[in-house]
């Protein structure tokens, strides 16, 4: 039992009077490592994520967060006492900012990675798995515009006249529709003693065109009203 008691004081003076070394070139080229790495993630936040908060003031401060990781890492690896107090301080402290959207995670966790990555030195690895990451960014950003880009040109087009018009003057609406249209789609007309509604979605030649037969409309029927939106359905 003595000695049990012993070996328990022997190696709980080991862990707590460790010294850690630490190569202060190597320390020095992680940390510039992690900085430059954190930079570019953050320059890629800005230019390519779709978040609809502030992206320059959330990620002002991803190049600290990669620094401070790297910082934690290089000293904790050196010691297994400081190591197990880690896992103390990581259970009471939180990170308090307000994660709005899941891509804000994705990239907080880039950063987090480069902090490990430059903290175990492993700066290559690391290197190469964040410049793969952000190629893949790009290129899923490129797919993703294009794809907006193919959905921003279908318009649903509604027109409401406070009127029970003619059917000449319906047909008349339609071909003007038609003429500025690559393909439409009619979707519903009601009619009243009080109003006539028309709605229906087309692809546009010209987005310019749209303002030209708002305005045709208008100037023939005083009291009526164009309303134009975009939409996602690709049915057409």
């Amino acid at each position: 039992m003595e000695k049990l008691q012993n070996l328990t004081k022997a190696d709980l003076n080991f862990f707590i009077n460790q010294n850690i070394q630490i190569d202060l070139p190597n320390f020095i080229i992680s940390l510039i490592c992690a900085a430059i790495l954190s930079f570019l993630v953050q320059l890629f936040y800005i230019r390519y994520s779709s978040s609809l908060s502030n992206r320059k003031e959330f990620s002002k401060n991803f190049v600290i967060l990669g620094v401070t990781t790297c910082i934690v890492i290089m000293i904790v690896k050196s010691s297994l006492a400081l190591s197990l107090g880690l896992v103390g301080a990581l259970s009471i402290v939180r990170f308090r900012a307000a994660i709005k959207e899941p891509e804000e995670l994705v990239y907080l966790f880039l950063i987090i990675a480069i902090g490990l990555g430059c903290g175990a030195n492993q700066l290559i690895i690391i290197s190469t798995g964040i410049l793969f990451s952000l190629v893949i960014i790009m290129i899923y950003s490129g797919y993703l515009k294009g794809s907006k880009k193919n959905i921003k040109e279908i318009i649903n087009l509604g027109i409401i006249i406070e009127q029970n018009i003619s059917d000449v003057q319906i047909n008349n609406i339609i071909d003007e529709i038609k003429k500025i249209s690559k393909e439409l789609r009619f979707i519903s007309m009601s009619r009243s003693n009080e109003n006539t509604t028309i709605n229906i979605d087309l692809k546009p030649k010209k987005f310019e065109n749209l303002t030209l037969l708002s305005g045709k409309i208008k100037k023939k029927f005083s009291n009526s009203k164009v309303i134009l939106a975009y939409t996602d359905d690709l049915s057409l």
